[in-house]
């Protein structure tokens, strides 16, 4: 008896956790309503996916997803600048409703919030200069590599090139300015953002080596079902009626290769 007690009294708890889960899950999205604006955390300097364009406005291939969840939601968007370091913080604090900041989804972040669906899946590279006797991550033995400072990407590149010497910097920007100022060897990152910077700049060049593979995610908060279920359904709209292939196209210059997963109605 006394154990049918105790397994009730449990279940009982268990009951009204979930509830409390998923009545502070909808209170998310009625704060959102309520307040008149989604807050977004996204990245400033991390071209295409966010960044200051000419006009000092905020922009990117990340940007644009969240302008249609907060669309889908029927609030404008306010975007909050976050860092690699300081993404995840301001998510759990409440500063930011969301965050889209080119992050790749991991377990150990998993353990401290919820993502939505892999909205973009990337590879990790290097980028040197043209006339560099670096061609790969064979040759990076002793040589200095700068890297974004709390990511992924330092912990691979540690694990791909246990020999070389690594340079976390705050951010994309200041790694590349670490690069082109001779301060470093070479720089990895993400495949794409690497293609940005080589973009403008032809002495330098992408290596060949793929070493990772990033599926990036939209970041909520913990139990946060409703705002994440409501971010994963705009994604998936976004693939079906073809509008994600032109954000796309309009920040890679290439169609998608890897294709969003989508659930059967």
């Amino acid at each position: 008896m006394i154990i049918r007690k105790a397994l009730a009294l449990f279940a009982a708890a268990l009951m009204l956790s979930a509830f409390g889960a998923a009545a502070h899950a909808q209170d998310s999205i009625a704060k959102i309503k309520e307040r008149g604006k989604l807050l977004a955390g996204v990245k400033f300097d991390t071209p295409p996916f966010g960044f200051l364009n000419d006009k000092n406005e905020p922009v990117g291939f990340d940007l644009d997803l969240v302008r249609k969840v907060a669309e889908h939601l029927g609030v404008p968007v306010e975007f909050v600048k976050v860092t690699s370091p300081t993404r995840v913080p301001l998510l759990v604090s409440g500063n930011v409703d969301l965050v889209a900041a080119s992050m790749t989804h991991t377990r150990g972040r998993d353990k401290t919030i919820d993502f939505s669906i892999t909205y973009y899946t990337g590879a990790q590279s290097l980028i040197v200069h043209k006339d560099s006797p670096i061609k790969g991550l064979k040759d990076l033995a002793g040589k200095s590599v700068a890297v974004q400072q709390g990511t992924t990407l330092e912990k691979n590149i540690a694990a791909a090139a246990p020999t070389a010497k690594i340079s976390a910097f705050k951010d994309y920007n200041s790694a590349w300015l670490a690069l082109v100022q001779g301060r470093a060897d070479a720089l990895t990152g993400s495949l794409n953002i690497l293609q940005g910077f080589a973009k403008d700049n032809p002495n330098y060049v992408i290596l060949p080596d793929r070493f990772s593979v990033e599926p990036f995610g939209i970041g909520v908060r913990q139990g946060d079902s409703a705002l994440r279920d409501e971010i994963n359904f705009v994604l998936q709209d976004l693939w079906t009626n073809k509008q994600y292939a032109e954000i796309y196209r309009k920040w890679f210059g290439a169609d998608p290769e890897v294709p969003i997963e989508v659930w059967p109605q």
